[in-house]
């Protein structure tokens, strides 16, 4: 039952052709009704008023002409009387006003004495004749009139009913009627309904199709343009539109197809410098290898032998053997970054504790929280949690943000809390120093950012360490969200699908509370797809 309510709005959304034919269509229907009504009740009035005043003026005539037969009668005694009414009676009878009519003659009440009992040409009796109708006779000398309905087989069918009062001998009063069938005047009505019915149907159908070709005229090349320009979204940038005529519709086409092409030119040059710039970096980063392990050799060199320098001397070795350490780093992570450019980066993933790799990557990481005075915790109420992942990736990503929260945490705690279920598994790392701003959160994944270039850190990347992890956790199908407040901390949250076919919907681990917010300051989100970032923000507290 709900299948074609449910059709019927989907193809009112994404057609704008059959919403056009649809409106058109029930737009006529409501003219048509409205229209028909009026004329159907103008109709109705008219060939009732007519058949009406014609069925008055005979009564009139016929009421009048009896009476005064009643009147002038020198009959005196039962068997003339009955004789006269009789006969006088059958002068009311046949087809009058197009409709057959009937009569009745029926004594009023507190008669005595009758010589006439009721007489009628039909089965109309007393109880037919409205109460209404039967009290103004009685009470009046005039004609009367009302509608009735008038019993016919196993149904009723309009009338109307005249009627008088008339006096027999010996002086008894009696209700003289004269009624009119109308059902000629039903079916006439009927017989029109039904031909204005099939006549707005019949339109309707013609005014559908008559839209529908006109609309087709015009929808058609706009589907056509929108179905093309979805394939040049998806990459078919040879898409063209076929132009036939000069009228706005083929001026439409032909612009379109200049601009694709425009379009194209533009998007292949853009395609060919970013190809030569990915081949650039990684040309150059591979090539910066060989000297650089040369002169990497000469700097360690340089480093063991620095206690036989002066001091200067020494000084400069150090510098040198720690800005090379530093420059091989740079040149892993543009390696990296040029392989996630090129979409070579391959994702090796097999089914893997998460909590070994968290205890792994906190294990590493516990010198530099003693040489900065922070407290490492990790939080959970997982004993196991087998998830599908890269996990030389994954620990690379943990490494990263739990080496960032303890050098930008000030020396208070850090909290790395770990929650997982059925579809999902999610690593959050929390620090309690100087956190981030708005603005800070969403530039966090971009490459070689930094909240505040001139600040010294006791230990410093290349810039590319979280771009790189938020290309790790796309890579996995997962999320890498931040959130910070100004003075009391920042929150990287990590959330991967426990199965690699899964979509993400939801992280098991709720945003960050900060004191004396019910909501973060900031939030940045390395998803790709903004609208399952948006279902998982909303589903959390």
């Amino acid at each position: 039952m709900l299948e074609f309510p449910r059709r019927f709005a989907l193809k009112w959304r994404r057609s704008l052709q059959f919403r056009t034919v649809a409106a058109t269509v029930l737009l006529t229907a409501l003219a048509f009704t409205g229209v028909g009504a009026f004329l159907s009740s103008q109709i109705a009035t008219g060939l009732y008023d007519e058949r009406v005043n014609q069925a008055e003026a005979e009564a009139q005539r016929g009421l009048s002409g009896v009476k005064s037969i009643f009147e002038n009668s020198s009959a005196s005694d039962r068997a003339t009387v009955t004789s006269m009414v009789t006969d006088t009676l059958k002068l009311l009878e046949g087809t009058g006003a197009e409709a057959p009519r009937h009569f009745l003659l029926t004594p009023l009440k507190n008669a005595q004495n009758l010589y006439v009992a009721s007489l009628t040409n039909s089965t109309i009796t007393a109880a037919t004749i409205p109460e209404a109708l039967s009290r103004a006779v009685a009470e009046g000398d005039g004609q009367y009139s009302q509608p009735l309905a008038l019993p016919v087989g196993d149904r009723d069918v309009p009338g109307v009913a005249f009627g008088t009062k008339v006096v027999l001998p010996p002086g008894n009063a009696y209700a003289l009627y004269l009624i009119y069938d109308l059902s000629s005047v039903q079916q006439t009505l009927d017989y029109i309904h039904r031909v204005l019915w099939a006549g707005g149907a019949l339109l309707l159908v013609l005014i559908g199709g008559v839209a529908w070709v006109v609309t087709r005229a015009v929808v058609h090349p706009v589907s056509e343009a929108a179905a093309a320009s979805e394939k040049i979204a998806a990459g078919q940038l040879q898409e063209r539109l076929e132009v036939k005529g000069e009228d706005e519709l083929a001026r439409l086409g032909a612009s379109f197809n200049h601009m694709a092409e425009t379009l194209q030119e533009q998007i292949t040059q853009l395609a060919a410098m970013s190809e030569m710039q990915q081949r650039f970096v990684s040309d150059v980063s591979h090539e910066l290898r060989t000297p650089l392990t040369t002169v990497r050799m000469g700097a360690e060199v340089l480093y063991d032998a620095r206690g036989d320098f002066d001091p200067v001397s020494a000084r400069s070795a150090e510098l040198l053997y720690n800005q090379v350490e530093r420059f091989q780093a740079l040149l892993a992570d543009l390696l990296e970054i040029s392989r996630f450019d090129a979409g070579a980066a391959v994702l090796d993933a097999e089914p893997t504790d998460m909590l070994d790799v968290v205890r792994r990557a906190i294990d590493d990481a516990r010198p530099l929280a003693e040489n900065s005075g922070s407290a490492l915790e990790l939080v959970t109420e997982q004993t196991r949690c087998i998830t599908d992942m890269d996990d030389r990736r994954i620990d690379r990503i943990l490494r990263n943000l739990i080496v960032n929260a303890l050098e930008h945490g000030e020396g208070n705690p850090v909290q790395v809390t770990v929650a997982a279920s059925d579809e999902a598994v999610a690593v959050a790392v929390r620090d309690h120093g100087i956190g981030m701003t708005e603005d800070e959160a969403s530039k966090v994944f971009d490459r070689f950012w930094r909240a505040d270039p001139a600040r010294a850190r006791t230990t410093g990347g290349s810039g590319l360490g979280l771009s790189i992890a938020a290309g790790d956790a796309r890579l996995h199908g997962g999320w890498l969200q931040a959130w910070g407040k100004p003075g009391e901390g920042s929150c990287f949250r990590l959330t991967l699908p426990r199965h690699r076919d899964t979509v993400l919907q939801q992280s098991p681990l709720p945003q960050p509370q900060w004191d004396g917010a019910t909501q973060p300051e900031a939030a940045a989100d390395a998803v790709p797809d903004a609208e399952l970032h948006k279902e998982d923000e909303r589903a959390a507290p």
